[in-house]
């Protein structure tokens, strides 16, 4: 965005409103300079009424500069997200990549969230449903990712906590079961690599004891020695 330099006392009249040949939605206002006084989005465009013969001072020039880079910080936020959501967090460092001033980037992620375009615990709920359906992955793993993305720990742990022991029982046995038939050696060595195969995947404790009872009674090798619990305590 052009600044000009302008001093206080000035005013300037705006000569011709020119569209940008590449950039949607942009306008340049030029006075008497070949450098644009203003360069603002359509909508702040409309919004100042910004048209040929319309006078501003320099106050007025900096004002609309400055909404216009708030309102630009905004409909970039939208844009990015488009139909996947997105955390406040991923939005703001997005908006930081593209050089916007800290003060308008808040102005924007403020805005997303009071119109609930952005709400994070919305956002880990359904993140958190759709990660044990299709991952593989268990509550523990899956709050680390919420975290990773910029969720509060209080919100990842709300979402995480609030998941369907059922499905998350189900994704650890199709996961044992997966991993099952890769793992070598003798049955109690692979019963301790399974246990932490599916530990590290985030799944409770709980949860990886009935998975291996049902890769137990299920698998291929008929029997595992009788100490889960012994395995399941380290």
């Amino acid at each position: 965005m052009a600044h000009s330099n302008i001093s206080e006392e000035e005013e300037w009249m705006i000569l011709s409103v020119r569209l940008d040949k590449k950039e949607r939605r942009l306008y340049h206002l030029f006075a008497e300079s070949e450098e644009p006084i203003l360069s603002v989005h359509e909508d702040i465009l409309i919004r100042y009424r910004l048209t040929k013969g319309q006078i501003l001072a320099e106050v007025q020039i900096e004002e609309i500069r400055m909404e216009d880079e708030r309102y630009r910080a905004y409909v970039l936020a939208i844009a990015y997200l488009g139909a996947r959501p997105r955390t406040r967090k991923q939005i703001e460092q997005y908006l930081n990549r593209k050089l916007f001033e800290a003060d308008n980037i808040q102005y924007a992620l403020d805005r997303l969230e009071r119109e609930h375009i952005v709400d994070d615990e919305q956002y880990a709920r359904q993140f958190a449903t759709s990660r044990l359906k299709n991952s593989l992955k268990g509550r523990r793993f899956i709050q680390q990712e919420l975290q990773q993305r910029g969720v509060s720990k209080e919100a990842a742990a709300e979402a995480t906590g609030s998941l369907d022991r059922d499905v998350e029982l189900a994704s650890a046995k199709k996961a044992a079961e997966k991993k099952w038939r890769s793992v070598k050696g003798e049955p109690i060595d692979r019963k301790r690599k399974l246990i932490g195969y599916l530990m590290r995947r985030g799944f409770p404790s709980d949860i990886v004891k009935e998975a291996i009872k049902w890769i137990d009674q299920n698998g291929e090798d008929e029997a595992f020695e009788e100490d889960d619990g012994l395995l399941l305590d380290n």
